[in-house]
């Protein structure tokens, strides 16, 4: 038997008065009905969740990459984005309700057993929302944080005083989202609930309040009864809001739009036992929330997957005018490979990089040096490696015959100034500028110092003058010193003067684009956390004096330098492109901003690619065999 209120509305709402609870006619909801329908409704379900498997197996998401400009000659690195987080264990939690569904049908005596308890309704209902829902979809399934926002207690007087940052009330408790749409814009959460359950919440209310009349009447005890009204959805629904205030959208304020589909609730029900006017009131509450309420199903699968909407083809991206160099580039600028001439052949092309005699016994005379002396073994180790498959001359001429099919200064000039992104007036390009970073700068001009023809190393000083302060030379000396004896003409891109960053890691983000700030947000806050972690330890060197010391890698990422991490930073934080011939670390980057939960925000909207990648070219000059004269 159910409870029915007399007098003015549930405590906590506008009316007010003297008012008393008696039994309802309309008691709990029957669940009774004919085996026949029983075995009906497992069928349809079973038909529905089939759709539903199939649906998934052939689906084939539709998300924009992350704006990355990707000019290598291997496969593209945004084919790697191309996934739905989620995607897989929903296709397993329908397969295993699938399967249950299936042998429930298959027992012999199916027809007169009630149906196997699933989450079907629930798990068909979520994927009809992906069918539905603004595109890309990013996520499924997805748990975001909701910071407890009391964090203080009260002592043994009743004082309130801070927790400590360790205590369990400053964790973040859960809140699933069931489909993150619209590129992170729109969270979707679906509730499977009949009437019959808020129905069943409202008895349980109801007695509670009966009870508290009864205690007041005999003065003993506390009450249970509510002092204002609320329920599960009610409570779903405060959740949603505060997590969606907690991850507003990266690089703004402002908080998803919460959509919240109640599939199986009817605030109008026409038959008076499954209905009760608080229901009407609890989706009225929910909308003043600001929550967007849906009711009802989605139509049926088949023409959900007929009717998807389609994302239209990505933008094509162009680096801005500002381009931030990483240290791989500023390797290429000054590289043999970049500015020689091109052999005629392919076979001219690996000759070029046979290592000669006198190259061969300068490497031996330096390892001799590094290991206190010769050896049989040590040599023979020597030999495997400079003549080996995997040897630096092989890799060089691969990366000569990249030079062949298209130079990497060529691929600037062209991305840059044949083809300008961002323009003044529509028409004329603004002025092109390279950046680099303090760091990347200085590991450049020790490793051409070191291991550069002597070409490079001009190169280098023309770009980066020994003494920043030195004004002895003139642009225009350092430029004519850059492109002598370069198969380019002279000033062929404005690379000079490279700028440097006063500081390697900026503190405020500053000229980024506001419609593009969702993925440069979520790179700058990767790249911000990966440095905070630290370094780890470099282990000591064992070449003696004037070997390179080794690159300090992330301490969270050996696959990261802590210089190549500051790079993008610097990039990401000013809204400009960032020129990498680093491609794996570009991955290792994009694997680090998903792990982080911003793969809502890391796609691209606009046309500015926030990285640009291009092959590597590496220090060749000394490795010539038609160059008699070995590193210095």
């Amino acid at each position: 038997m159910g409870w029915t209120r007399t007098g003015p509305a549930f405590p906590g709402s506008a009316s007010s008065g003297s008012s008393s609870w008696r039994p309802s006619v309309c008691g709990p909801l029957p669940i009774d009905m004919p085996i026949t329908h029983l075995d009906t409704e497992a069928r349809k379900q079973l038909d529905e969740l089939e759709l539903v498997y199939r649906s998934i197996t052939s689906y084939r998401p539709a998300v924009s990459n992350p704006p990355i400009l990707d000019s290598s000659l291997d496969a593209p690195i945004n084919q790697d984005s191309d996934h739905i987080s989620g995607l897989r264990p929903l296709l397993e939690a329908v397969k295993r309700d699938l399967d249950v569904t299936k042998q429930f049908l298959a027992a012999p005596h199916a027809a007169s057993l009630p149906p196997p308890s699933t989450n079907a309704p629930y798990l068909i209902a979520v994927w009809k929302e992906v069918l539905s829902s603004p595109l890309p979809i990013l996520a499924i399934g997805k748990t975001f944080s909701e910071h407890s926002k009391d964090t203080t207690t009260a002592d043994a007087k009743g004082q309130k005083q801070a927790l400590p940052q360790n205590s369990d009330k400053h964790k973040s408790a859960g809140v699933k989202v069931d489909v993150v749409a619209d590129n992170g814009h729109t969270w979707i959460r679906v509730n499977t609930a009949k009437n019959a359950r808020l129905l069943a919440e409202f008895r349980e209310i109801d007695s509670h309040f009966t009870d508290s009349e009864d205690e007041d009447d005999n003065m003993v005890g506390p009450s249970l009864a509510q002092s204002e009204f609320d329920n599960s959805l009610l409570r779903v629904g405060r959740g949603l809001l505060a997590a969606a205030r907690d991850n507003p959208i990266l690089g703004t304020n402002k908080p998803p739009e919460v959509v919240l589909r109640l599939t199986r609730i009817d605030p109008d029900a026409p038959d008076e036992c499954e209905n009760d006017s608080r229901i009407a009131l609890t989706v009225e509450l929910l909308r003043k929330m600001g929550l967007s309420i849906k009711l009802g199903e989605r139509g049926p699968i088949s023409q959900l997957t007929d009717l998807a909407p389609a994302l239209p083809p990505p933008p094509t991206l162009v680096p801005t005018h500002r381009i931030n160099l990483d240290l791989s580039i500023l390797v290429a600028l000054v590289s043999d490979l970049s500015h020689a001439p091109l052999p005629d052949t392919v076979d001219a092309a690996y000759t070029r990089f046979i290592p000669s005699a006198e190259y061969v016994e300068w490497k031996r005379s330096r390892l001799r040096a590094k290991n206190g002396g010769s050896s049989d073994s040590i040599m023979n180790t020597i030999e495997d490696d400079v003549y080996g498959p995997n040897q630096h001359s092989r890799a060089l001429s691969e990366q000569l015959l990249q030079e062949m099919r298209k130079g990497i200064l060529q691929e600037i000039y062209e991305r840059l100034l044949v083809y300008p992104g961002e323009t003044t007036n529509g028409d004329a390009p603004l002025r092109v500028e390279f950046w680099t970073t303090p760091e990347a700068r200085d590991r450049c001009l020790r490793i051409v110092a070191k291991i550069g023809g002597a070409a490079e190393k001009r190169r280098a000083h023309a770009l980066f003058l020994a003494d920043t302060d030195d004004t002895s030379v003139s642009l225009n000396e350092r430029e004519a010193q850059y492109w002598a004896q370069s198969r380019y003409p002279r000033a062929f891109l404005p690379l000079l003067p490279i700028r440097v960053f006063s500081a390697p890691e900026p503190t405020s983000s500053i000229d980024t684009p506001p419609p593009h700030a969702g993925f440069f947000s979520a790179l700058e806050a990767t790249c911000r956390a990966l440095l905070a972690s630290g370094s780890a330890p470099t282990p000591p060197e064992e070449a003696g004096d004037g070997e390179l010391q080794r690159a300090a890698v992330v301490r969270t990422n050996g696959r990261l330098t802590v210089h190549t991490v500051q790079s993008m930073l610097c990039g990401a934080v000013r809204g400009w492109t960032t020129l990498t011939a680093n491609k794996a670390s570009v991955k290792a980057v994009l694997r680090e901003v998903r792990a982080r939960g911003y793969g809502a925000e890391a796609r691209g909207e606009g046309r500015l690619a926030a990285l640009w990648i291009v092959d590597p070219r590496s220090l060749a000059q000394g490795m010539r065999s038609d160059i008699s004269a070995a590193p210095a």
